[in-house]
């Protein structure tokens, strides 16, 4: 599978997505990021994020996380929320309780930081990614899940 073709996403282990997304140009993903599909993207990513999370490595953290991802369509912007509790990991669409934490970035930075193709931290410093709340769980958001790598 060499093309990023969102309509086969589902059925795309997170490995091979890492590598879709890593060699997919970055103006063809934001193409396809504002165009029907985003939803579908946006949700299977977030879907797969409980069965990603090591609580192992969680502890005692407890923490709600806003995932704010710009670029909509009708220029809006798309809020998930990961709820970090008791060692498990739930995800709601939408913004239901108040965030610890609230990351903001485009379809195109977020897709990168979900396939282990870009470093938060340095996007942070470069203005691509914005966290509000505390940035010591924000450092650390990535050692949370076990996020595939291209």
């Amino acid at each position: 599978m060499t093309d990023f073709d969102p309509a086969n996403f589902a059925n795309v282990a997170p490995k091979e997505f890492a590598q879709l997304v890593k060699s997919t140009p970055d103006d063809k993903i934001a193409e396809v990021m504002s165009g029907d599909l985003r939803g579908k993207i946006l949700s299977e990513v977030f879907n797969r994020m409980p069965s990603l999370f090591r609580a192992d490595r969680a502890g005692s953290t407890n923490a709600v996380i806003h995932w704010n991802i710009t670029g909509r369509p009708d220029g809006g912007t798309d809020t998930y929320e990961i709820v970090i509790e008791n060692g498990a990991c739930t995800v709601n669409e939408g913004a239901q309780r108040d965030p610890k934490l609230s990351l903001t970035m485009g379809p195109v930075e977020f897709l990168k930081i979900v396939s282990g193709g870009a470093n938060p931290v340095m996007m942070f410093m470069t203005g691509k990614l914005k966290a509000k709340g505390d940035l010591g769980l924000a450092a650390n958001i990535a050692n949370l899940f076990d996020i595939p790598k291209a």
